[in-house]
């Protein structure tokens, strides 16, 4: 399997589907209210139509793969995320442009899209590593990403110019196969406290 093959995932709480336009009207309500911290890309309620075509065009040129994040209790999408960066031939990944509304926040739902996300990579896709990456200023996804069990790689110092001329450094982390059965060991027994 392909890592950029457009695929449904599910688990207990959470079901990954291809992201399509017909997910817009959940998503503007979970956009909404968000904090559009300067450090982060979260679409405007407004903007979730164009972001969702965005997103599509670059499946379509093989570079992301983009699902909608549905809990499974309320049956709303509340969030997106993506493989980013595919680069099949050395079977690396990185999973990222994800946000989730704020009523998913510190429940079980990140967790258990990324147990989904990662299975599908090193059990699907044979996927060699899985990164994950942030602004060095985003301290919150930072923790979250280390409590994953992923590993801080490195910095790209002035990696990116911002929206308003600043200079991004990004925080680099990855999983690599030989780690991947700690990490789901850890992330199952997190959900199964949930």
């Amino acid at each position: 399997m392909l890592l950029r093959d457009p695929i449904s995932l599910q688990n207990e709480w959470v079901r990954l589907e291809p992201l399509a336009p017909d997910h817009a009207a959940d998503l503007a309500v979970a956009a909404d209210g968000l904090e559009h911290a300067w450090y982060t890309l979260v679409p405007a309620p407004d903007a979730i139509g164009s972001e969702i075509r965005d997103r599509l065009a670059l499946r379509e040129d093989g570079s992301s793969n983009p699902w909608a994040v549905r809990r499974l209790d309320t049956g709303r999408a509340v969030g997106m995320t993506s493989y980013l960066n595919i680069d099949q031939p050395n079977r690396r990944v990185e999973i990222g442009s994800t946000w989730l509304a704020v009523s998913a926040q510190r429940t079980a739902v990140n967790t258990a899209a990324k147990r989904l996300l990662l299975g599908h990579a090193f059990e699907e896709c044979d996927a060699i590593a899985v990164e994950f990456r942030t602004h060095w200023h985003n301290r919150q996804s930072r923790e979250a990403i280390a409590r994953l069990g992923a590993k801080q790689d490195g910095v790209l110092r002035n990696h990116r110019i911002g929206a308003e001329g600043t200079l991004r450094d990004t925080v680099v982390f990855s999983i690599l196969p030989a780690e991947w059965p700690a990490v789901r060991l850890g992330l199952d027994a997190r959900l199964a406290r949930d």
